[in-house]
């Protein structure tokens, strides 16, 4: 430790801030302490402690204080006075020394901050820049760090123990491969593939010991090509060790992030935006030559061929129905596969999931893809081209888009329709006609190569094999059941089909028994290929064996022609939409694009707004136009069998009792069911006359149809309470048993209505005699017309009668057989024959006028008879019975359409806008029934313009979700 006065330990304090710090420079006096500037003005020799001493007395003190210091000696003189001076001065002293310290302290951590900071700005700068390698780990696996057990996934890694176990021994294999190429050098120059160590012995050897090496030399090559399988074996169990870890990592990484750690909005993923695309397409009837030219991977094959087993191991999962030897793929099966927390499969029009784990849900799955193919199979035909879409999601799934198409057939079996072949080459060749399909042709293996189909349509649909992905299945079998292995080698060499491929493949998709699982298939695969002599041999390469290795290479061949055609898809549709909205603008200007669904619903909301008008119709408006139509419609029966057969009785007890008991059986049996019938005819011409005005009020013609169908089908469908009819008859029955008038109102009232009723049947009665006589002297002479022959003999009869009634005018009405011989016989007498019918067709049209002409008489004779008949109520015989018969049945018409209006504005209004709701519902889920009744150029160029639209947008969405993928 060094000795220092104070102005020493001032200036080392400050040297060694200013060395630790890296920077050279010197503290202010004026900053020290006040005691230490005290202690440094008085041994550098300044008396003023204001005023610094010099540089170079400092520089030489600084110097000097390197060496030890030496307490000074006391004056002579001084005493005890020295003695208190040197005991401040050693006091001062530890104070500089205990300030010292504690610059001490600061300069270290300032300066050991600062370079703690460099040190690590440098090393820092030494690092590689990760950034471009951001892409293999996802963002939000960096959010969830703090959320997922480091400790455990670091327990779950292999240890490096257990992998240099997995690893091979180089140098044994350095050894191998050394004598392999001396080996193949023999071969070829004719030098002995190993030296000679010594010559000697080389010299020495007799023939039997080279024989001996020959066959030691292929051993080693056995030896050798055995290890190296069981060296890539190795890697492969590794490989897939490493790759189910990893499958299990990613599943609790996406269920943590599926239950919303991080709180953000779960986008849509990159293969299910390209799918929506996908089933848009599938929808669309393209006009103006736009084609569907996105890729997707098609899948077809000759019938049993094994298209669904590969597909299945594919989805890892036996999805599809299965059968022995019967088609069982109906219709084309668009599969959506991406990769999820979970395996389950979704309809694209349904919300279940079906959890691929569980026996019964795959067994439900099955079932509804073998109900919805046969569905969307017509009557009468065997296949259909309506695409099922279903999504297949679960963790390590390969993404890509497969259409499972039905099997090619040769021949056309019982039960199918005559056209299945055709109808199935159609269809595959729509799919595979489209120049950015991505073809996997299924050939089975087992079957003589001969005996293929699907080969030669493929090759004429994809002749140079540019998207052309050849899969030969059952290998298993074909390995047994073939005498030369080398046939297998010829199909995956493309030397034995008349066709090109981008690749070739061999696969083994099980035993054939329909309840082995994906994993036990799997194993069998695996463990076939590795002791098949295909492999060993070098007939087959790694890369060309297992479902797995084809679902990589498929996924990549689908991603690379997804990328190299999606832009020029979109640009297609851009122009086609950029069409329709030309032809839209020039033809109707001043409409809104409403498609198909959108004009439905605007229809629905006008047809459901005039039945809701019917509720608001008066009930004064429904009484008058409910009781005019009863009354005409019961008018006829009321006058012809119970007022006229009543009135032509002698006495008033004999009318009322014909009146009491004709009014009982009409109520019983008729009237009730009449008037239901009336009310109903009546709602429905309301209902028709509302939709009519509206339409009236600017409505677009285009709706008609659906109105139309939407009425006939709502009145179809509605039927009258049946209950009504009881409680009507009762009401009915009650209003004409009532005979009493109690004011005069009402007594005029039925006077009028029954002066109204005669009246008008007395003008029905002349217009029937005037056409039965013809026209008059006055008409013949203005009109120029004569009588007929007919009209002749009964205008004789007409007067001949007459003159009868004339003579007797109580006559009843009905001629006796005397009284018609004796007209008869008057009438031959003036030259004119008739028949005795003809007499009494004419006497009955002639007495019911003179009859209505006398009622009418009565008529007016009984508006004075109010009084009379409340005096003589109980009286036994009542003058103007018939006037209290019209009041009655005036009274039940009332009565009735009250009964009938309460009941259609209270029941029927609301079940008759319940029927439309219902039908308008039954319409709107009816996609064909929409098609057939919104019809037009202006609706499908909507429907046209929506879809274009909606498919360049989610085109546009896809293209711009790849690029930030790449």
């Amino acid at each position: 430790m060094l000795r220092v006065g104070s102005n020493a330990a001032c200036m080392a304090c400050r040297n060694l801030v200013s060395t630790n710090m890296g920077v050279r420079f010197r503290v202010p006096l004026q900053k020290l302490h006040p005691l230490s500037r005290a202690i440094h003005h008085r041994y550098s020799g300044n008396t003023n402690p204001q005023r610094p001493p010099h540089r170079t007395a400092a520089r030489s003190f600084t110097s000097m204080s390197r060496l030890p210091i030496r307490p000074p000696k006391p004056p002579p003189g001084s005493g005890g006075r020295g003695h208190q001076q040197q005991r401040n001065f050693w006091v001062a002293r530890l104070a500089a020394r205990l300030l010292r310290l504690r610059y001490i302290l600061l300069g270290s951590a300032v300066g050991g901050g600062y370079t703690a900071k460099k040190t690590y700005d440098e090393w820092k700068d030494m690092l590689p820049d990760f950034s471009e390698y951001n892409w293999v780990i996802p963002d939000f696996v960096w959010e969830l760090g703090e959320h997922i057990d480091l400790d455990k996934l670091a327990k779950a890694l292999p240890e490096m123990e257990e992998i240099a176990k997995l690893l091979p021994d180089f140098d044994k294999i350095g050894e191998n491969f050394t004598f392999l190429k001396s080996l193949l050098s023999f071969e070829t120059s004719g030098d002995p593939p190993l030296k000679a160590t010594d010559s000697s012995t080389a010299a020495t050897q007799d023939s039997s010991d080279k024989q001996y090496k020959k066959s030691s030399d292929k051993e080693k090559i056995d030896q050798l090509q055995e290890e190296l399988l069981r060296t890539q074996l190795k890697y492969q169990r590794m490989l897939e060790r490493l790759e189910k870890e990893n499958k299990e990592l990613r599943k609790v990484v996406l269920q943590k992030d599926d239950k919303g750690i991080h709180q953000r909005k779960v986008k849509k993923s990159l293969i299910d935006l390209y799918s929506e695309v996908l089933d848009i397409l599938s929808d669309y009837d393209a006009n103006y030559n736009t084609q569907d030219h996105l890729p997707r991977v098609v899948v077809v094959g000759d019938q049993s061929a094994g298209k669904t087993s590969v597909l299945e191991m594919i989805a890892q999962a036996r999805i599809f129905p299965r059968g022995s030897g019967e088609m069982m793929t109906r219709s084309p099966v668009k599969v959506t596969l991406s990769e999820g927390p979970h395996h389950v499969a979704m309809f694209k029009d349904s919300g279940r999931e079906f959890d691929l784990t569980k026996e019964e849900d795959l067994a439900a799955l099955r079932h509804e893809i073998e109900l919805r193919m046969r569905k969307s199979v017509k009557q009468g035909q065997t296949v259909s081209c309506e695409t099922i879409s279903l999504s297949v999601k679960g963790p390590g799934i390969q993404r890509m888009v497969l259409v499972d198409l039905p099997g090619v057939i040769s021949t056309v079996t019982a039960g199918m329709a005559s056209d299945t072949k055709e109808t199935i080459f159609s269809i595959s060749k729509a799919y595979m006609q489209n120049p950015n399909a991505i073809i996997l042709c299924i050939q089975d293996g087992s079957v003589d190569a001969e005996r293929s189909i699907v080969t030669d349509l493929v090759s004429q649909m994809d002749p140079q094999g540019k998207r052309t992905i050849f899969v030969l299945t059952k290998v298993d079998l074909a390995e047994k059941n073939l005498a030369s292995p080398n046939r297998i080698q010829q199909i995956v060499e493309g030397k034995l089909f008349p066709m090109k491929a981008l690749g070739y493949f061999a696969v083994v998709t099980g035993k054939g028994s329909s309840g082995e699982s994906i994993d036990s298939i799997k194993d069998y695969e695996e463990d076939f290929f590795q002791n098949s002599r295909l492999l060993r041999d070098g007939m087959l390469k790694a890369h060309q064996v297992t479902t797995k290795n084809l679902s990589l290479a498929v996924s990549d061949c689908f991603w690379k022609m997804v990328r190299e055609s999606v832009e020029q898809q979109a640009d297609v549709f851009k122009a086609s939409r950029f069409n329709l909205e030309t032809e839209w603008k020039n033809n109707y200007p001043r409409l809104r694009e409403l498609d198909r669904n959108e004009l439905f619903e605007k229809a629905k909301n006008e047809i459901l707004d005039e039945v809701i008008s019917l509720s608001q119709v008066t009930p004064q408006h429904w009484e008058a136009i409910l009781q005019k139509k009863l009354w005409e419609r019961v008018s006829t029966h009321v006058i012809e069998n119970i007022y006229l057969p009543a009135a032509q009785t002698m006495d008033s007890g004999t009318f009322n009792t014909t009146v009491d008991i004709k009014l009982k059986q009409w109520t019983d049996k008729q009237l009730p069911h009449k008037a239901l019938e009336i009310a109903w005819e009546t709602l429905q011409e309301e209902f028709a006359r509302f939709m009519a005005e509206y339409k009236g009020k600017d409505q677009d013609d285009i709706f008609d149809k659906l109105k139309e169908a939407v009425k006939d089908e709502s009145i179809k469908r509605h039927k009258w309470n049946e209950r009504a009819m009881d409680s009507l008859r009762v009401i009915q029955h009650n209003a004409l048993e009532d005979r009493s008038i109690t004011d005069k109102p009402q007594w005029d009232a039925a006077i009028q209505f029954m002066e109204e009723t005669l009246q008008s049947r007395l003008k029905d009665t002349e217009s029937v005699i005037s056409d039965m006589v013809g026209p008059g002297w006055r008409q013949r002479w203005i009109n120029w017309v004569n009588r007929t022959p007919d009209q002749h003999v009964r205008n004789e009869t007409k007067n001949e009668l007459d003159r009868l009634l004339k003579l007797h005018d109580e006559h009843t009405a009905y001629l006796a057989n005397d009284e018609v011989t004796t007209v008869r016989k008057n009438l031959e007498g003036r030259g004119v024959e008739v028949d005795p019918v003809l007499i009494k067709d004419t006497w009955h049209q002639l007495y019911r006028r003179h009859f209505l002409q006398k009622a009418l008489s009565h008529c007016n004779l009984c508006r004075r008879g109010f009084y009379y008949y409340q005096r003589h109520f109980v009286d036994s015989e009542l003058e103007c019975n018939d006037v209290v018969l019209f009041w009655r049945i005036q009274r039940m018409l009332v009565i009735t359409a009250n009964t009938l209006r309460q009941q259609l504005t209270n029941t029927e209004v609301r079940r008759l806008e319940k029927n439309v709701k219902e039908v308008l519902d039954d319409f709107g889920e009816d996609m064909e029934k929409k098609t057939h009744l919104i019809t037009g150029r202006r609706v499908q160029l909507a429907e046209d313009l929506k879809k274009v639209r909606e498919i360049q947008e989610k085109l546009e969405a896809f293209i711009e979700a790849l690029h930030k993928e790449k």
